[in-house]
């Protein structure tokens, strides 16, 4: 009587593994592609992250901070804003230096600040 032969059986398993393993697999790719997680939508992901940050800063400017329709003093300020108060900022752009710098913030509520009186939170906004 001789020895039954394992060696047959554990290729069959081992086959069966790695196909299942793929039928699992299979579906979460083509789903992945279909909801645009693929590596096309990588660039539009990070436009929508970026978008979603919500850039703030603290006016240091003492009292206030003035407010204006460009990025210059060359205009009235239509508004000011109080020492300490936390602002939303859209974007950044360059403007007339205020004190040896030429960054101007746009605001969410509308108006530019000079950058040199605005402490970022949570790092710099992106460029206009």
């Amino acid at each position: 009587m001789s020895a039954p032969h394992t060696g047959h059986g554990i290729v069959s398993v081992l086959a069966g593994v790695l196909l299942a393993g793929t039928a699992l697999a299979a579906p979460a790719v083509a789903t992945d592609h279909r909801s645009g997680t693929g590596p096309a939508s990588v660039t539009a992901q990070t436009d929508q992250a970026s978008a979603a940050v919500a850039y703030r800063g603290r006016v240091i400017a003492h009292p206030a901070l003035n407010v204006r329709k460009t990025p210059n003093t060359n205009y009235k300020p239509i508004r000011s804003i109080p020492y300490g108060t936390v602002v939303d900022i859209k974007c950044k752009s360059n403007g007339e230096l205020v004190d040896g710098n030429p960054r101007w913030y746009l605001l969410k509520k509308g108006g530019w600040v000079a950058a040199r009186w605005v402490e970022n939170i949570n790092g710099t906004p992106p460029w206009c």
